[in-house]
């Protein structure tokens, strides 16, 4: 089974001021495999931000590793990260740049992690690849190809942010409770939509959510995350027997 993270230990400790630390992530080691769709739940201050942080490289650990594909990318920044990783954040206006058109932010997407020297975008050559692409959401968005994208509603714009980090197939997604600024309609919606993209492109994806019912129905493994540790991780068989009273009492 291919490895596409593997954390060894990883710690991240801040400076809680006066020369006290507060460990924030807490001896972790966890590997994600190919094909693996992880649901993570967790109360405010688990951790599980920071994980993705870690993860994406906007946070350096204090001690540990992380490889991804067998690299060592530990003290790689961000951007190195970036040709493996795509991430869509909590909220709609994070993932998209608001004046850009909708084309011209999956154009940015489409070519992530990639030099780019200077030389004529060619937009035009994209165009029916795009119109097809956002067609398939059905909320209204395929009308709005060359619309900036700070004129569409909140779902329409986190249902862009959730093409463009797959537009170009990542070796990871990474979900930051992409549904939770969205009113309970849209919120459905949209994961149904990831769904379908994780299973279309068989993506490995680690999604936070607080629906308890998403981690109940989506996803192979659960993790569970408390005081920076993970104290639960649930395969898909473990999952399929529990209920949701089971969940909420995990955090008891």
């Amino acid at each position: 089974m291919k490895t596409i993270i593997e954390l060894k230990n990883a710690t991240v400790q801040v400076n809680n001021g006066f020369d006290a630390f507060k460990t924030i992530l807490d001896d972790v080691s966890l590997d994600i495999y190919e094909h693996d769709f992880i649901t993570i739940l967790g109360g405010n201050g688990a951790g599980k931000s920071t994980l993705f942080n870690v993860i994406a490289g906007t946070l350096m650990l204090t001690s540990g590793s992380i490889h991804i594909l067998g690299e060592d990318v530990t003290d790689l920044p961000a951007e190195k990260r970036a040709k493996y990783l795509a991430r869509v954040f909590q909220d709609p206006k994070m993932g998209t740049a608001p004046r850009m058109t909708v084309a011209e932010n999956l154009l940015v997407a489409k070519f992530r992690g990639e030099k780019r020297g200077l030389r004529p975008r060619q937009i035009h050559l994209y165009t029916e690849e795009f119109q097809t692409l956002i067609s398939k959401i059905g909320n209204g968005i395929e009308n709005h190809l060359e619309t900036p994208t700070e004129l569409l509603s909140g779902g329409q714009r986190q249902a862009l942010s959730l093409l463009m980090a797959t537009v170009k197939r990542p070796e990871l997604l990474l979900l930051d409770e992409h549904t939770a600024a969205l009113d309970p309609k849209t919120s459905v919606s949209l994961m149904n939509l990831t769904d379908e993209l994780v299973r279309q492109q068989a993506l490995t994806a680690l999604m936070i959510t607080h629906h308890m019912e998403d981690a109940l129905k989506y996803g192979n493994r659960l993790i569970v995350m408390k005081d920076g540790k993970i104290i639960q991780d649930l395969t898909a068989d473990e999952k399929a027997k529990m209920v949701l009273s089971d969940y909420y009492s995990l955090f008891e």
